[in-house]
């Protein structure tokens, strides 16, 4: 069994109702629970938290315990050096995703201070962007069946 964790920063906790012409009508925690469902290879822990220091320590508990991190930093991934400091020094890896295209949005949206550290992001498909991750995951880490 896989251990990914699913990790989610500023306002995330407010998807469904935030913004629902980017973001969509589904709460994340509906998603989560279809997510889970989708991989039962797959032991999904999730964590969100609008405090970026919070982010951090989670993201130092995952190593030794997770195989891999699926992480939408919301707005830190613009902001926070620190976070993606925290990525690189955990020897965990990690697939960045955003549900909105951040390429097509605001000009400061369009640096991620994260997706260097990452081995890949997804961004702009929605909720289906934490399901592309964990399938990688799954590719990348569980042997083929025989």
């Amino acid at each position: 069994m896989l251990h990914i964790a699913i990790v989610n920063g500023p306002n995330l906790n407010l998807l469904g109702t935030r913004e629902p012409e980017i973001y969509g009508h589904q709460t994340l925690d509906h998603y989560l629970k279809q997510l889970t469902k989708r991989f039962p290879l797959v032991h999904l822990h999730c964590y969100q938290s609008n405090v970026e220091g919070e982010l951090i320590n989670y993201l130092h508990n995952c190593m030794g315990m997770m195989n891999g991190i699926v992480l939408n930093a919301g707005a830190y991934t613009h902001t926070s050096i620190a976070l993606a400091d925290a990525v690189s020094a955990i020897g965990v890896p990690v697939v960045e995703v955003h549900i909105s295209n951040v390429l097509a949005r605001e000009d400061y949206r369009k640096t991620s201070f994260i997706s260097s550290k990452c081995k890949g992001s997804i961004s702009g498909l929605g909720m289906d962007g934490y399901a592309l991750a964990v399938q990688y995951f799954v590719d990348a880490l569980l042997p083929p069946a025989v």
